[in-house]
């Protein structure tokens, strides 16, 4: 006798839920603060000047991203209830003709069409729901789905600050070498590439290495600038 087998599956997360904005907010964070700490010691800049211009830059990079997090969630929450309201206002003035489009939906998508206007009418009865309904048909989004811009905007200035912290934390405790910093990134970056795998198709190490080796790049580029301009410039 064979056992049954699972009755349903679960899929990941695609939309990325709450992991997108924090993940990619600390590679930010890791990204550019190691580009920033590389490049002024590639200058052959004190120990005592890249600890300042790496809390430098994880106040300016947490405080721009937190702006540019809650600008963007903003405008496009405002966008969403603006649209939501159209759809609500034809509801309530238009309800054949919206039940009519509802209908269109689900016979386009292969319902028979007595079918598919007793379904709509069905759905139709409570306002919330059809509004729901139809924002979901024709927007793509609910009322329910829209993004807080104060959480967005806190998820991102926290994660940046945690990922820019790394590179200089070393300096901060006192270090004089770059290379502790670097490394702390290093596997940082693999760290929140592996993380981000949970909403690709890629495997974990694929996506850690592809983002150890891009932070890896831009550290070097940056330190060859910062050696090039203290030469240039001393």
């Amino acid at each position: 006798m064979t056992g049954s087998a699972e009755a349903h599956h679960r899929h990941r997360d695609v939309s990325g839920g709450w992991l997108r904005p924090t993940v990619f907010g600390a590679m930010d964070g890791l990204v550019s603060n190691l580009g920033l700490i590389s490049g002024v010691v590639g200058s052959s800049a004190s120990s005592h000047t890249i600890a300042i211009a790496g809390m430098a830059g994880l106040a300016a990079g947490a405080f721009s991203m937190a702006a540019g997090e809650y600008t963007s969630v903003a405008s496009q929450r405002e966008l969403a209830l603006a649209e939501i309201e159209v759809e609500r206002r034809e509801l309530a003035r238009n309800p054949d003709d919206e039940l009519a489009e509802l209908t269109a939906v689900y016979v386009g998508r292969g319902v028979e069409p007595e079918l598919a206007r007793e379904v709509a009418r069905q759905l139709s009865r409570d306002p919330d729901q059809a509004l729901e309904i139809h924002s979901r048909e024709e927007l793509g989004v609910g009322p329910a789905d829209l993004a807080s811009p104060t959480v967005a905007a806190l998820s991102s200035f926290g994660s940046f600050a945690v990922g820019a912290l790394l590179p200089v934390l070393p300096y901060l405790l006192g270090g004089t070498a770059f290379w502790p910093g670097l490394l702390l990134a290093l596997a940082g970056l693999f760290l929140c590439g592996a993380v981000v795998s949970r909403v690709t198709a890629r495997s974990w190490w694929y996506s850690g290495l592809r983002q150890l080796l891009l932070g890896a790049a831009a550290a070097g580029l940056t330190y060859g600038i910062g050696a090039l301009l203290d030469t240039a410039l001393g």
